[in-house]
């Protein structure tokens, strides 16, 4: 309201000047200095209209915030947020089949960045686990930020949009160009002719000497201006994005290095802002203050005195010489932004989920071979799942059992428990706490086939798509790293004989390389499979019950192989005759 107000009175105000130039200028009828009421009147009201403006799009930025983060808690934010598309990979081992890229995804229900480099950090993070240091400082690091509301909060509502601002990228590799080179001397040359010029021009204007030197000088000038002129294009044409960049990330520079860090890993991110001891925003509004001087030369008034003093070009040169010693730093400088709303992301996560914890990460050594592998989780959820609706199931792997065969009725819950038990060890080894309410486990690689397809393009039946990445699983087994596979409805594309015998084999060799996981089935004959593997494997199924006519499920997790199935009921529920 008081914007809508402000504006109409600014129209009014200038409406009011127009009237009064038109009597006093025009008909002469009143005193020209009665313009000075409106003109005044307009001046106040611009600078206080811009203000209630920026206040107000601040205010609109808060409510989007705030509405974003009620619509995480309430289980509106589906669609809502970024969704890191770009970051898919169709054939990664296990992104797409854990759902952590699209819509309705974890990239989309954890990321708040708001740089391109907060999203790639955050997407590196979830697609490869880190090393066990550096993801322990990770914790310490989400641990401190996770009650800085008023900080995440501060951040968010800082500056305009910078995902749609930024290219972070370009921004790294223009401080790492090569330099652009201009003749030895260049600024002494350019300082010396910009004082002859403003002497013997007021020599000139004082009748102390004619107008020749003056032109001589001129003369100078332009065969300089010439000789530098590719180079300052080159420099001028560089630095505008640049500049407006730096400019925006400068805000959000100066709030990190005013905030008193305790973690180890924060600590070491506000270092990295440091040069030489001086605040990466100081050198950050010395280039802006740079780039704004060298604007001038382009206002139609200042354009005479800029060419007299050599304006262009010795900014240019001040800029370069900025570049080079500054330069390489930026791209530090973008990093330490984008690992930092990385973390907040996870913080703001932590804060938002109260059946979120941190687990137990256990640092296996070189020397341990992969069967010291486990997972120990308790209470554990899926967490794109609210927690009011959740159900929470227990898993152990490890030690003796290295395999469930997880059996049960169509949507009973085991794709579902895989993905759980999937995204438990995503987000365990990005930093992150899990939605458990235990959770204890060494360092693990995942391999998942749960959601592969057929392709007409690629010639490729959805048979021969599961296979292939069967072997993207195994292979990572057979590369000596600790593997956790999760394989859903394992062979299913093919007849029960060539099924069994098929998933028996693959089981088989994923066990002699000691790898752990869960494998789902709706072929009880393939639950016999742990009768051949001497104890190291446990049948575990869901179960549903018809109540009223309608299938029901409680999603528990039970020992032992399912004992009957659904299908014929959810045909007849769909209206299918059977």
């Amino acid at each position: 309201m008081l914007h809508r107000r402000l504006g109409n009175a600014r129209l009014a105000s200038g409406l009011l000047t127009v009237l009064i130039a038109a009597l006093s200028l025009g008909a002469g009828r009143i005193s020209p200095w009665w313009l000075l009421l409106p003109i005044v009147a307009l001046a106040v009201l611009v600078v206080i209209h811009d203000r209630v403006d920026r206040a107000l799009r601040r205010a609109a930025r808060g409510v989007a915030y705030y509405e974003r983060a009620l619509g995480r808690l309430e289980n509106r934010w589906i669609g809502a947020g970024s969704q890191g598309e770009r970051f898919r990979d169709p054939r990664h081992v296990f992104a797409d089949d854990l759902d952590l890229f699209g819509r309705g995804s974890l990239f989309e229900l954890v990321s708040t960045a708001r740089t391109g480099m907060g999203e790639r950090v955050l997407a590196g993070w979830l697609l490869t686990p880190g090393e066990p240091k550096e993801v322990a400082a990770r914790q310490e690091s989400v641990k401190e930020l996770r009650p800085s509301v008023d900080l995440r909060e501060e951040l968010a509502l800082m500056g305009d949009d910078l995902r749609a601002a930024l290219d972070d990228r370009r921004l790294g590799a223009w401080g790492t160009e090569p330099p652009v080179i201009f003749f030895p001397g260049a600024r002494w040359v350019a300082f010396a002719l910009a004082l002859a010029s403003v002497a013997t021009g007021v020599s000139t204007l004082l009748e102390w000497t004619t107008l020749r030197p003056f032109l001589f000088v001129i003369l100078a000038e332009i065969m300089f201006g010439m000789a530098t002129r590719s180079a300052t294009g080159r420099v001028v044409h560089g630095v505008s994005t640049p500049a407006k960049e730096l400019r925006l990330i400068a805000l959000l520079l100066e709030r990190l290095e005013r905030e008193p860090f305790s973690s180890p890993a924060l600590a070491d991110l506000r270092g990295r802002l440091l040069v030489d001891g001086t605040p990466s925003t100081r050198q950050i509004r010395r280039l802006v203050g740079l780039v704004d001087r060298l604007d001038w030369a382009r206002n139609l008034f200042f354009r005479p005195i800029a060419a007299l003093l050599v304006w262009m070009p010795q900014f240019a040169m001040a800029i370069e010489k900025w570049r080079i010693r500054y330069g390489p730093h930026v791209g530090a400088w973008v990093a330490a932004i984008g690992e930092f709303e990385a973390m907040s992301s996870l913080a703001s996560f932590a804060y938002e989920r109260a059946d979120a914890m941190f687990p137990e990460l256990v640092e296996s050594s070189e020397r341990d071979p992969p069967s010291q592998s486990f997972y120990d989780a308790g209470d554990l959820t899926h967490p794109l799942i609210p927690h009011a609706e959740a159900v929470p199931n227990d898993v152990a792997l490890g030690g003796t059992t290295r395999l469930w065969i997880v059996s049960g009725s169509n949507m009973s819950g085991k794709s579902t428990l895989l993905r759980a038990v999937g995204l438990s060890v995503v987000l365990a080894w990005a930093g992150a706490p899990v939605t458990a309410g235990r959770l204890k486990l060494s360092r693990l690689r995942l391999g998942a086939s749960m959601r592969t397809t057929d392709s007409v393009i690629d010639h490729r039946s959805r048979f021969y798509a599961e296979i292939s990445r069967l072997k993207d699983v195994v292979d990572l087994a057979r590369s000596g790293q600790p593997l956790l596979f999760l394989l859903d409805e394992l062979l299913s594309g093919t007849n029960s004989h060539d099924r069994r015998l098929g998933a028996q084999a693959v089981l088989l060799g994923l066990f002699e390389r000691d790898a752990i996981g869960l494998a789902t089935t709706h072929d009880l004959a393939l639950a016999e499979i742990a009768d051949h593997l001497n104890g190291r494997a446990l049948n575990v199924h869901f179960e549903d019950h018809l109540e009223g006519g309608e299938i029901r499920f409680d999603y528990r997790l039970r020992p032992g192989v399912v004992a009957r199935g659904n299908a014929l009921e959810l045909m007849r529920a769909v209206g299918l005759d059977v």
